[in-house]
């Protein structure tokens, strides 16, 4: 695996597949006539909603567990999630007999915590993420095995198998727009995408409150924001060195969308791709209306839907309070 401060390499993101085959689902990479109609060119989507626990987490989480040792198992692992990463943790942790503690703020939505305690995890809520993130190095201190959302170079790697998938069966997209939380997916999928579709353009996209990689982009490093963003399973505090020196290197550009937008994504992508997608993901369709704005009309877009875990109740409370 990589050293601290080099970049992951398309081996690293292979020995992950090899590692979790079997375990994760070869998510479906298909074309959005749909979506190709809206925005006016070829569109391609990721459909990683449809991977286990309605998220791409697991791939990280197997990815991470798999290679601990049997010490390390035993003490337990531990992890910081706004929602998805909590829900592939304990799901994970259970399926291997490892026990796991799920760190998450109060602001996570309530079927994820339900989802993480129903998978056998101890789930500890916190008044904030900036808590949670403080709750879980304490439980790291004490001894248990931490499994971080995002900075970990195990982590990274799984998350790569997303673009390795991808850029296998969609070698035409110039244009990959994935979400940006702590960054870990979006590091591996640029890395994949540059080692295989080298021509490639990939773009992150964020939410307004939860842009923690586009402001360390514009400092010139990690640095802390205030979170005020609906949408919790992108709301990391702070990205990390591995992550901002992946996107720094690799990524084309960091869109930052309001919440009300993505909440508006959501639905098209419902009415459009006949998903069900959470702001998270549906931030992409703004997104990808600027990115074209500014690569022109040539582009073939290619689309990470990475998570689902959203409820109905949850998207018109959303829709309600941002009108």
């Amino acid at each position: 695996m990589v050293r601290v401060g080099d970049l992951l390499t398309i081996d690293d993101i292979r020995a992950a597949a090899a590692l979790i085959d079997g375990r994760v689902l070869r998510t479906p990479t298909l074309p959005s006539p749909g979506l190709s109609a809206l925005l006016g060119v070829p569109v391609t989507v990721k459909l990683e909603l449809l991977q286990h626990t309605g998220s791409f987490k697991p791939r990280g989480a197997f990815a991470k567990i798999l290679g601990l040792s049997a010490a390390e198992r035993g003490a337990g692992v531990v992890g910081v999630s706004g929602g998805n990463h909590g829900i592939a943790l304990a799901e994970v942790a259970g399926r291997l007999g490892v026990r796991a503690t799920v760190v998450m703020p109060e602001s996570a939505p309530p079927r994820s915590i339900e989802t993480a305690r129903a998978a056998g995890a101890d789930v500890r809520l916190t008044q904030d993420m900036a808590a949670a993130f403080a709750l879980m190095d304490e439980l790291v201190q004490a001894g248990a095995t931490l499994v971080h959302p995002f900075d970990d170079p195990a982590v990274v790697a799984g998350q790569g198998t997303v673009g390795l998938e991808f850029a296998e069966a969609a070698p035409d997209v110039t244009d990959v727009l994935v979400s940006v939380g702590g960054g870990g997916l979006i590091s591996g999928v640029a890395t994949a995408f540059r080692a295989l579709v080298p021509g490639a353009r990939v773009w992150g996209v964020e939410t307004e409150g939860a842009d923690a990689m586009s402001r360390a982009l514009a400092a010139g490093g990690p640095v802390d924001v205030a979170l005020t963003s609906l949408v919790t399973t992108l709301s990391a505090p702070r990205v990390s060195p591995l992550t901002y020196d992946h996107v720094a290197a690799l990524v084309e550009d960091v869109v930052v969308v309001p919440d009300a937008e993505a909440v508006a994504g959501t639905i098209t992508l419902a009415e459009q791709q006949k998903v069900w997608a959470e702001p998270a993901a549906g931030c992409l369709v703004a997104a990808a209306r600027t990115v074209l704005e500014r690569v022109g009309p040539g582009a073939r877009l290619g689309l990470v839907i990475c998570g689902g875990n959203a409820t109905v109740a949850d998207v018109a409370r959303w829709s309600a309070d941002l009108r």
